[in-house]
């Protein structure tokens, strides 16, 4: 007889709406002792707000949940806590003027005498977790926001790992991480899995998800539409379950025409102490495509390219005119968009509404003679890029855009450019974090804009398939070094990542 699986977490028929709108209909899901759940869905389909049900963010309106047989209703985030549940939630909850130990005990210090915080165990402890888990801080009295994002994320998984929760969901947790970091967190998840914990694993990285699943339940429109054993899963039946129809073509596929005249070059660029000599141009009607392993030098030369950081030498050349260190001033007045890889802390201004958001860049064309803006041209022009963008929203007025799903902010980050009319993109990581149906809306979009409109698009991105789906070119640095070029015809994962680990390509 087959051993009876202990249930650790238990929803049945949860119901949740905002202001007369369903967003959750009878959810009924189980979670078992030492299992990983897998939980894919597009944006929008629900998964955020099952997540903030369970974590006693949002109250439910109808159902029950349950703990190991007992009635579990939060009323608050720390009674999930108490309960023994933990996230690890795709943006980071970390305080970057703070210590790496201090944000790891953020919520309960361990005591000395007299209640007062006893430091020495927390650096040492802090210390022993770094160590176990692999993460690269020889100091746990470093400041976080010295620290690489792939870094901090590390911190982020380690925070929740001391708080000895039983249940851990993990949402969109690679997203900032190496593949050296990546593999250190699936061992680290596969071996909590060892240790009895129960885990929820939320990813648009399908291949993540079937590698680390046991089970797999997939989310549309607020309903669990499917459920079932990983091993009877395959990544084109999780699309076609999570969109209601299949998608063949994950990259739109256009006949286009580059341009032989250079919108846009980078010239002998060094900067942030170990980028050197960088070169890049970018002809009309091309999409060429940047990349490197983590640390290897990508977004800080799109940084420095359009302003945001300090060039320590070289120059940008934009339609004939050079730009030495160019700030984001002259960049945008010369036509340059920069969406960047941080959309929540830089990129977007998060409590405020859709309508701001979407009108922050343009603001600046906007003003007329007594320096006033022109509301109604502005009101006309957001409307206008929210309808095109296909953002998903209430309300533009007053919705706060950061009560959007991550794909539709992502829209929103590339339609506040967009309305700007630039000839030059610089996109860092435009699909982090996003499903694969607001993917591909954003594939098509870049393309629309080459194929159409004659612009130029600089494209950093962490996943190897999704640059050569859409670049002419592949640029590939290592360790602050541009170490290959690749056209088209010459695209290949190993000779890629031959380049990127700086080995010897003609071995490839």
């Amino acid at each position: 007889m087959a051993e009876m699986k202990k249930s650790i977490l238990q929803l049945d028929k949860i119901c949740k709406g905002f202001f007369g709108v369903q967003v959750l209909y009878d959810i009924s899901l189980e979670l078992y002792e030492g299992e990983v759940l897998g939980l894919v869905g597009e944006n929008g389909a629900g998964k955020s707000t099952m997540m903030n049900v369970i974590g006693g963010v949002l109250p439910f309106d109808s159902g029950s949940m349950k703990i190991e047989g007992k009635e579990y209703k939060p009323s608050n985030p720390q009674v999930a806590t108490e309960a023994g549940i933990a996230f690890i939630h795709q943006e980071l909850s970390l305080f970057t003027n703070m210590s790496v130990a201090e944000n790891i005990y953020i919520d309960g210090y361990p005591k000395g005498a007299f209640g007062m915080v006893d430091k020495k165990t927390m650096y040492q402890e802090a210390g022993e977790y770094l160590e176990k888990y692999h993460v690269e801080v020889k100091n746990p009295g470093v400041i976080v926001g010295e620290l690489p994002m792939g870094t901090r994320q590390m911190i982020e998984i380690i925070k929740a790992l001391v708080k000895k929760s039983r249940i851990l969901i993990f949402d969109e947790p690679t997203t900032s991480l190496s593949s050296r970091e990546k593999n250190i967190l699936f061992s680290t998840i596969k071996d909590l899995k060892r240790s009895g914990y129960s885990i929820i694993y939320i990813s648009h990285i399908l291949e993540d998800v079937l590698e680390l699943s046991d089970r797999i339940s997939v989310l549309r429109d607020g309903h669990v539409v499917s459920s079932g054993d990983t091993d009877k899963w395959t990544k084109e039946e999780l699309i076609r379950n999570m969109v209601g129809r299949d998608m063949k073509q994950v990259y739109p596929v256009v006949e286009k025409q580059i341009g032989e005249k250079v919108l846009y070059s980078i010239n002998h660029l060094s900067c942030a102490g170990f980028v050197r000599d960088v070169n890049i141009e970018l002809h009309e009607g091309e999409i060429v495509g940047m990349f490197g392993l983590m640390g290897a030098g990508r977004s800080e030369v799109a940084r420095a390219a359009f302003g945001v950081d300090p060039m320590e030498n070289g120059s940008v050349t934009i339609e004939g005119t050079e730009f030495q260190n160019p700030t984001p001033s002259d960049s945008i007045q010369a036509g340059i968009a920069f969406i960047t890889e941080n959309r929540r802390e830089e990129g977007l201004m998060m409590p405020k509404s859709v309508n701001d958001n979407t009108a922050m860049v343009m603001q600046r064309n906007l003003v007329g003679r007594l320096g006033v803006i022109d509301s109604k041209q502005e009101k006309a022009l957001t409307a206008k890029s929210i309808a095109e963008m296909g953002v998903k929203t209430s309300n533009p007025q007053t919705q706060a855009v950061n009560s959007l799903s991550g794909g539709n902010q992502q829209k929103v980050v590339i339609g506040k450019w967009v309305v700007t009319n630039p000839r030059i993109f610089i996109v860092d990581e435009p699909t982090r974090g996003i499903d694969i149906g607001a993917k591909y809306e954003i594939y098509k979009l870049m393309n629309d804009l080459v194929e159409k409109e004659g612009k130029s698009i600089l494209m950093i991105s962490s996943e190897m398939e999704e640059l050569m789906g859409m670049s002419d070119r592949i640029i590939v640095l290592a360790e602050g070094d541009m170490t290959g070029e690749l056209s088209k015809e010459e695209f290949s994962q190993e000779r890629i990542m031959a380049f990127a680990s700086a080995a010897n390509v003609e071995e490839v």
